[in-house]
């Protein structure tokens, strides 16, 4: 078979662990003899403020899970003084837990889950943030990071969880809120970090971490390595394999002007993991009414085929930036960026639509497949300072940025590929159908796989401006308020073999926030919010499921954008020597103007939903040797109009009116504590928590609640040397952590025991 991705030879990802072995070997040897000496010469230096990103480094002493400031030049306060809810997720926490991917990462912050996806839904990154679907709410230094990914985390600093509505922060969508990647960039010291760690399943990841300054240390580069290959522990067949190189280069570091380039390439090959059908609740049903996965009593088995299931990725991202300081309270900023992502997979879905599960003890092994490539360039200005004015403060940013995205999606033709009746007599139909509790990934495929052109184009153009401002009315009160306006124009062109159509759609809109805080002390806030944001048809540029007719073939009327808003009042406190931040937040978030199905192939903005919800965290040290992060969700959702049940365009019966929201948890909760018991040892553990999530609207297959325990333990074998025991899902709980809204649902991995050797110079 024909696959569109640039092919790299097996061993690429083994050549990069062993470049990275070599030269962790080699920088090992060079800086032993002179680690004390290189310490007392260079000692502690400041963090490099460079605009958009607060650089916090990889000081060994800089190990607080407290965070106080966003990187964003759009967040005008210190966090403490922000009038909405964010959670930064710092490199320490990545660290300490064994975060490898974004899901991993974002496992710590409870509201948030993760959808499944197949083939006209892309794989990858779907997280669902208060219920609300942040597929294309994804940003990179600021920046929006299109495309249908699985993230690594080898060159991230640190993660920001803005939740509720954020359109008139990032644009388009971010009805539930959105994610803030903080790339790693170089830094104004010289240093040397590596790290090999072996675990469970074949587990082996090698990371490399070079910091070096020239030019009079006015200017700085970094190299950040990765290759990661593993099994994934109680799922037979199922492996993962990827690698990834990020250098950047920074000029100007102690000046008034600063330039900024970085690359970003990273590539994966994978046999994916098919999922757990769905069982119906008895043989004679003929829909689904309150069913859940059901693994044939062997929560290891595999529904796929290896002779014909894979998944090939890659990542490439330039940036260029540039920062001027105009003057000591003002300063200008550039950054342009192209990126492309590409996705190439055939995949099994286990689909029970024939009643073969309980019918026959079976599963067809419904073929999903995409060829993916989406290309985006960005240039986005920003001018940021502080000035007073009218005998107030402002402490402001303000901003142009243009952007062009495009999504080319075809696929491949897999046959047979029809439904067939699964029945023992029939056997495994050529490797259509397998046992539901014996598959045998090794089956035979006797089809035929053959690449598919047909497909839609789909291209948008953004262009927006923006303006925030913090207001000291009075050292105890303080107004934020921020204004956005977009242009949002796409069209999407589709090849049938019925034939050509043309789609197009053109949104304009405001959106805006406003908070008023206020200051009983100085270490602690207490603040009413108000935010709005704004999901045109097309948002995810062909690349998600956005409730889009553009894709559908729809009759539609002239729909408008999806609006969303948020009522939030919340508390903030720095405790204990500001060493620990504790929130409280309840709000409300109405989703309304939705798109919804109201006759066959007919949208109207019709639709509305809602969730209720309080938000608690802390993060931070409890003693100098006691450190916790922790967070606990609740959320009441409704989908309050919902219109026909349909997809696609088709109507079916039923009705969703009064059902809770999909991927939405009633509670969830995470708790990540460490603490040193001498200099040398830390040991430390987790316990996370989501109730039960429906997949679908019509609320008829579910995954159940669970519980999730982690330990770790790490040693400073020398100041230049630790060694970080961590065990994953420490009572092995079975548990599902995607949800698909029919079919199947994606089983999280069992136990897992990671050993990593890490060393800094």
């Amino acid at each position: 078979m024909s696959r569109i991705l640039i092919k790299t030879p097996a061993s690429s990802p083994r050549m990069l662990a062993s470049a990275i072995g070599v030269a962790l070997s080699a920088s090992s040897a060079a800086h032993l003899a002179q680690a004390a000496e290189n310490t007392e010469q260079k000692g502690e230096r400041n963090p490099i403020s460079l605009g958009a990103t607060n650089i916090t480094g990889q000081d060994q002493d800089n190990t607080s899970y407290q965070v106080e400031k966003a990187s964003s030049q759009k967040y005008t306060a210190p966090l403490v003084d922000t009038p909405r809810s964010v959670t930064v997720v710092p490199q320490q926490v990545l660290k300490d837990t064994a975060a490898t991917s974004l899901q991993d990462a974002l496992r710590t912050v409870p509201g948030i889950t993760f959808g499944a996806g197949e083939g006209g839904n892309p794989q990858g990154d779907r997280p669902f943030i208060r219920g609300f679907d942040a597929q294309g709410d994804t940003y990179l230094d600021g920046v929006r990071d299109t495309g249908g990914q699985s993230r690594e985390i080898f060159d991230i600093e640190s993660i920001e969880v803005s939740k509720g509505p954020n359109s008139s922060f990032g644009g388009r969508g971010s009805a539930g809120g959105s994610l803030n990647l903080v790339s790693k960039t170089p830094q104004a010291r010289d240093f040397t970090n590596g790290g090999f760690t072996y675990g469970s399943d074949q587990t082996r990841r090698y990371v490399l971490d070079v910091n070096r300054q020239f030019l009079d240390d006015s200017a700085a580069f970094r190299l950040n390595l990765m290759s990661h290959e593993q099994n994934v522990a109680g799922r037979d067949a199922v492996n993962y394999d990827r690698w990834g190189v990020a250098p950047s280069l920074t000029f100007g570091l102690g000046t008034p002007t600063r330039v900024n380039l970085s690359y970003y390439h990273m590539e994966s090959d994978d046999l994916p993991d098919s999922g757990i059908p769905y069982g119906y609740g008895s043989s004679t049903a003929t829909a689904h009414v309150h069913d859940k996965p059901t693994d044939g009593g062997d929560s290891n088995n595999f529904y796929g085929l290896k002779s014909r299931d894979f998944r090939k990725t890659r990542a490439d991202i330039s940036t260029f930036s540039i920062e001027h300081d105009l003057n000591d309270n003002m300063t200008l900023k550039n950054t342009l960026r192209h990126g492309s992502t590409g996705q190439d997979y055939v995949l099994t879905q286990p689909d029970d639509s024939k009643l073969n599960v309980n019918k026959f003890g079976t599963v067809w092994r419904r073929a999903n497949s995409r060829v993916s490539t989406t290309t985006t360039t960005t240039n986005q200005t920003d001018l940021f300072g502080s000035f007073q004015a009218l005998g107030f403060k402002h402490s402001y940013s303000t901003g142009l940025e243009f952007t062009g995205e495009e999504t080319r999606v075809s696929g491949y033709t897999v046959s047979p590929n029809a439904n067939p009746v699964c029945s023992p007599a029939k056997g495994s139909v050529g490797g259509q159908c397998t046992s539901l509790g014996n598959p045998n990934p090794d089956d035979a495929w006797n089809g035929s796989v053959a690449r598919n052109y047909n497909g839609t184009n789909t291209k948008a153009t953004s262009r927006a401006a923006y303006v925030f401002d913090t207001i000291e009315l009075d050292p105890k009160w303080l107004l934020n308020v921020g204004l956005r306006y977009d242009t949002f124009d796409t069209e999407a062109n589709t090849n049938a073999t019925t034939g050509r159509t043309k789609i197009k759609d053109d949104s304009q809109f405001f959106n805006w926030q406003a908070g008023l805080v206020w200051k009983p002390l100085e270490n602690g806030s207490i603040y009413a919010s108000y935010a709005t944001s704004a999901s045109p048809a097309g948002g995810l540029v062909g690349e998600g499921a956005d409730g889009n007719p553009l894709s559908a073939g729809a009759a539609t009327s002239d729909l408008q954008p999806e609006e969303t808003v948020n009522y939030e009042l919340g508390t903030k406190w720095d405790l204990f020597h500001d060493r620990l931040s504790l929130t409280a937040a309840v709000f409300r978030t109405e989703k309304k103007n939705t798109r919804i199905l109201v006759d066959a192939l007919t949208y109207e903005n019709g639709g509305e939903s809602q969730v209720d919800g309080v938000e608690l965290s802390a993060s931070g040290k409890l003693t100098d040797h006691w450190q916790v992060f922790a967070g606990y969700t609740y959320l009441d959702s409704e989908l309050v109009k919902s219109g026909l049940n349909g997809r696609n365009g088709v109507v079916s019966a039923g009705s969703n009116k009064g059902n809770q929201m999909p991927n939405t948890p009633k509670n969830s909760f995470s708790l990540w504590t460490t603490y040193d018991i001498t200099p040398k040892l830390t040991v430390g553990g987790g316990a996370f928590y989501v109730d039960e999530v429906y997949g679908d609207a019509g609320n008829t297959v579910y995954v159940p609640s669970y519980t999730r325990y982690d330990a770790m333990a790490s040693y400073k074998l020398t100041k230049n040397v630790d060694l970080q025991l961590n065990v994953q899902n420490l009572t092995d709980k079975t548990y599902y952590d995607k949800a698909y809204s029919a079919h199947f649902a994606n089983q999280a991995a069992g136990r897992t025991a990671l050993l990593t050797t890490s060393f800094h110079f």
